[in-house]
């Protein structure tokens, strides 16, 4: 585990191996989004642009989302969450990541539904090496386990000296395939974009069985129930354009 890196110079302040990994991420997912959008006849100048929006709102989705999931179940001021460092929840991040995209769409005259397309295979890169970041600052880890590459976290959030699943990497391992894959059918999918939804969400599902999430419904977790939520609203969209006649596409 590296949860920090180092800290600044007179200042003393540490910089996480998370926040290193996430800014990587970022970096990352706008460089094949500047290489997608050339593809896809877009200006590519706007990639590093529309990476400010989806950081922005990406950052401050995720860290929204976990304030009031927190603060709901654990009755923990909103005010203390928000401003706490630690905590902050992929999905939220997601949802204000298209949100603010869709903003930044809409002020630089840019086709929101093409945008999304370009951006996907970069989502799910940025998101694999945010899930890396995860793995070093020992957050989001699964249940006790005794499999042979089970990692304890003693420094992590929260500490466990026990061996656990590292669903941290189960992740990684799920997310670069399925980028892969997107790369390839780049050019032959209606709806990418619905892709890359319907892959997180199944990946999500599958790998909740071996976190640590209590179950809020129906023997499921929160997690789960949004990964169902992406693979509908990802196969409506599928559904939508791929009925669309190549005329009005």
């Amino acid at each position: 585990m590296f949860p920090t890196l180092f800290h600044i110079p007179f200042l003393d302040y540490p910089v996480s191996s998370f926040g290193v990994m996430m800014a990587i991420g970022f970096l990352a997912a706008a460089a094949i989004s500047s290489k997608r959008m050339t593809e896809e006849g877009l200006d590519p100048e706007l990639a590093s642009t529309m990476l400010i929006w989806c950081m922005v709102g990406g950052v401050l989705g995720a860290k929204i989302y976990f304030t009031i999931d927190v603060g709901i179940r654990e009755g923990i001021p909103f005010s203390r969450l928000f401003f706490d460092r630690a905590g902050i929840t992929w999905y939220g991040g997601l949802m204000g990541g298209i949100a603010a995209s869709a903003i930044g769409c809409r002020v630089h005259g840019i086709p929101f539904i093409k945008f999304l397309n370009t951006v996907a295979v970069g989502a799910a890169v940025g998101q694999s090496l945010g899930r890396i970041g995860c793995f070093l600052v020992g957050d989001d880890y699964g249940r006790p386990t005794d499999v042979p590459w089970a990692v304890a976290f003693p420094e992590g959030a929260p500490p466990t000296h026990q061996a656990v699943h590292p669903t941290q990497l189960y992740e990684v391992l799920w997310l670069l395939p399925v980028a892969g894959v997107l790369w390839w059918r780049r050019h032959r999918s209606p709806f990418l974009a619905g892709e890359y939804l319907m892959a997180n969400g199944a990946g999500r599902i599958v790998i909740e069985h071996w976190r640590v999430n209590p179950t809020v419904a129906l023997g499921l977790t929160e997690p789960q129930w949004i990964g169902i939520a992406l693979i509908v609203s990802g196969l409506s969209g599928w559904l939508y354009f791929a009925s669309r006649k190549p005329a009005s596409a």
